[in-house]
């Protein structure tokens, strides 16, 4: 059997493949990534190709797509949110237009979730999060992640391939760096990465996380799958299309981990 089981395929061939952080980014588009009513109440701009901004009703929460393909990372998705209309931001995410979108649509799903429920509660849960650090990484350690601590205030948790991580900086009292960073590849150079900064509710984090580890294979088509990850995929459920080889490596099916949230 090839260690490349995508060699002998056609550049179209779709295949569902794990683990989620190797898979590349997928179609990555304002569309795929985002679940916001926009026929209701949400806002949709798209002032030029390339960038996109969608805005909730009560303008405290905005997020932003702005694609640029001559950077390694092809331009950068970010979230953010402001206890005021237009003003300071309170926290913000960033990612990578290179993360898979599947992780990108679990974290706007949760995130489009929590502006429900803070919008119908007396709670401010988006600034206000009362979910404890090890909602985010306590499911990693189910799924074999390892686990390393640092003195000065960090804890690291790398995929058993070890092409895949995230950082926790537990200690910090600041806003000077991410509280939280995520990454796929190996960390001195992943081909994505996510950063939470400090006051980004860690109800986003665990969902975060959550899809990351997820076992439900995403879609891809052969000629997606980037060259450097496709040796360390598995290849699970290829959808029937014609090959000049035998089947393809199928995954063992892993357990499942689902995607809910507690508060």
């Amino acid at each position: 059997m090839s260690s490349d089981p995508f060699q002998n395929l056609d550049p179209a061939q779709s295949v569902k493949v794990l683990p989620r952080h190797l898979a590349g980014p997928g179609p990555a588009s304002p569309r795929t990534a985002w679940p916001f009513p926009f026929d209701k109440d949400w806002s949709l701009h798209q002032p030029e190709e390339g960038t996109a901004f969608a805005t909730s009703p009560c303008l405290r929460l905005w997020t932003h797509l702005a694609l640029e393909p001559d950077k390694p990372c092809k331009g950068t998705w970010t979230i953010a949110a402001n206890r005021v209309p237009f003003g300071p931001v309170a926290w913000q995410i960033t990612l990578d237009a290179t993360t898979p979108v599947e992780l990108l649509h679990d974290l706007h799903t949760e995130l489009l979730d929590l502006y429900l429920e803070d919008r119908h509660s007396d709670r401010d849960w988006l600034y206000e999060d009362e979910t404890a650090p090890y909602e985010a990484y306590a499911p990693l350690f189910a799924r074999g992640w390892s686990h390393s601590v640092k003195t000065e205030g960090t804890q690291t948790f790398l995929a058993p391939d070890g092409r895949g991580g995230v950082l926790h900086r537990y200690a910090t009292t600041g806003s000077d760096g991410p509280t939280w960073r995520a990454w796929g590849g190996y960390p001195s150079e992943p081909h994505w990465q996510a950063r939470f900064s400090f006051g980004t509710p860690t109800t986003l984090v665990a969902a975060f996380t959550a899809s990351l580890i997820s076992t439900e294979p995403v879609h891809r088509t052969a000629q997606d799958v980037p060259f450097h990850t496709r040796r360390h995929l598995y290849v699970a459920a290829p959808a029937p299309a014609k090959q000049t080889t035998g089947p393809l490596p199928v995954a063992p099916p892993p357990k499942g981990v689902g995607l809910g949230r507690s508060l």
